[in-house]
């Protein structure tokens, strides 16, 4: 049981949260996108938000800043919190533009509420789960890309309800997160992509 809670950890790692939307997007997305235009944002997303980070953990590792790949401590979160706001603007204002790709655009947006706003619980000393916040921000954006083109996903919605329970028993099993903070963690995921849709939906 514990090894297949820690697959699910890892393949549900929040790393994932922005290219998973992205793909998602143009799975959904009945809108015409040129090829040239999907991969020229698939490509520089997935290099930025996965292999840029991969790059950076093995660096803060070999530094000691950081232990393990699920930063478990406070004072560890800080760092890949830090990389991970900087990629997400640097995605926003330099890959996907506002008016070729409105969806996604403020997708991303969301999600640096959402890292902004974990990064601000830290200096309280509240930890929240990121691996549910980055369930919860692709479970919202789906929500909101059905009822934007007027597409049945339920069944892809049902799935995604069922890998975000396996996610928060996976997160309390391996003694990751408390309740509290997996509620919190999903809480901040679910609203900052709600902030984000009147300027879409």
């Amino acid at each position: 049981m514990r090894i297949f809670l820690l697959v699910i950890s890892y393949i549900f790692h929040p790393l994932f949260t922005p290219i998973g939307g992205t793909v998602a997007y143009f799975i959904l997305t009945p809108k015409f996108t040129p090829p040239e235009l999907k991969y020229g944002n698939l490509l520089p997303i997935f290099i930025l938000t996965v292999i840029i980070p991969v790059i950076a953990y093995f660096i803060l590792r070999n530094l000691g800043v950081v232990s393990t790949v699920f930063v478990p401590n406070l004072k560890e979160r800080k760092y890949p919190l830090y990389i991970n706001l900087l990629i997400l603007f640097l995605v926003v204002y330099k890959v996907i533009g506002s008016y070729f790709i409105v969806e996604l655009h403020f997708f991303f947006i969301g999600l640096i509420i959402a890292t902004m706003t974990t990064l601000l619980l830290l200096f309280f000393k509240l930890k929240a789960s990121i691996h549910l916040m980055g369930m919860g921000s692709i479970y919202m954006f789906l929500v909101c890309l059905s009822i934007h083109f007027e597409i049945n996903i339920t069944l892809g919605l049902s799935l995604l309800t069922i890998a975000t329970g396996l996610v928060a028993t996976s997160r309390i099993y391996l003694k990751a997160h408390t309740k509290p903070e997996l509620v919190i963690g999903l809480f901040i995921g679910l609203l900052s992509q709600l902030i984000t849709i009147q300027y879409w939906l």
